[in-house]
């Protein structure tokens, strides 16, 4: 255990309220873990049934066992679902609307960093990274899109966005123009989304800890965007989660092309 880790007192969760109750949604990317995985089970806590996506097909797996224990198994499926792939996509989104009869809910989790100086960076790490990041958030969107326009029910979808989006990082360069880019398209898909009845906003997350970004991550790094959030801990995965349910229920009906920043850090 990290020291940041052993200096943080427990934050209280915050239980569930019937928000998405009846809804049918889809959370992409890494759903089985970090924010997806933490997003899914706030939304079966609100009463949503959920189809989950991830490329890592064991993760994906255990995490599904673990909420349809916990949930119901007529509550959750999941599909191993590489988010670069436009297949891979329709049939993520088919399994949704099998599952559930329709579609009323879209999280765009999809999210790959790296460090590397702009003098140093490669085509491929920039290409990789905008592909994973920026791309496959519109692709998710456009077919959510499609489908919510052609059922006529109305929808939300919540792309995950970054803090990085609006603020410099050295070494962040193709992960910050990505976010920053997922930002734009989230405007400009809520105003052409509007005229049928759904709605797309977006998060930006500051620092939310979870195990994958321990792994890539150096604990000096960790330390210090730590002591850059005026609460002097990181957020955990289920806060961000938070903020992702608001923005798919009712409470933020008017609400549509913002990005919420889900930050504590200084201004």
């Amino acid at each position: 255990m990290s020291s940041v880790e052993e200096s943080r007192a427990p934050v209280p969760y915050v239980p569930g309220h019937g928000l998405l109750a009846g809804r049918g949604a889809v959370v992409t990317a890494a759903a089985g873990a970090g924010i997806g995985g933490a997003t899914a089970r706030k939304f079966l806590q609100e009463g949503a049934r959920v189809v989950l996506g991830d490329r890592h097909a064991r993760r994906l797996a255990e995490t599904t066992a673990a909420l349809a224990d916990e949930f119901g198994a007529d509550n959750v499926a999941a599909l191993p679902c590489d988010v670069t792939d436009e297949t891979q996509i329709a049939a993520l989104f088919d399994l949704a609307e099998e599952r559930h009869g329709h579609l009323d809910i879209v999280v765009n989790n999809a999210g790959l960093g790296g460090t590397a100086d702009l003098v140093e960076m490669t085509d491929e790490q920039w290409d990789k990274v905008l592909d994973t990041t920026l791309n496959s958030t519109f692709r998710c969107t456009r077919a959510a899109l499609r489908r919510m326009r052609a059922a006529g029910r109305g929808g939300a979808v919540v792309n995950n966005s970054s803090v990085v989006g609006w603020r410099a990082q050295r070494g962040q360069a193709h992960y910050a123009a990505a976010k920053a880019g997922v930002m734009a398209l989230t405007r400009c898909a809520a105003v052409e989304a509007a005229e049928y009845g759904v709605r797309v906003n977006a998060v930006a997350p500051s620092l939310a800890m979870h195990p994958h970004l321990v792994k890539v991550t150096t604990p000096e790094l960790l330390a210090e965007l730590t002591e850059r959030e005026a609460f002097g801990r990181y957020a955990e995965p289920w806060e961000v989660a938070n903020v992702i349910v608001f923005l798919a229920s009712g409470y933020s009906s008017y609400m549509t092309g913002e990005c919420v920043p889900v930050s504590s850090q200084h201004a």
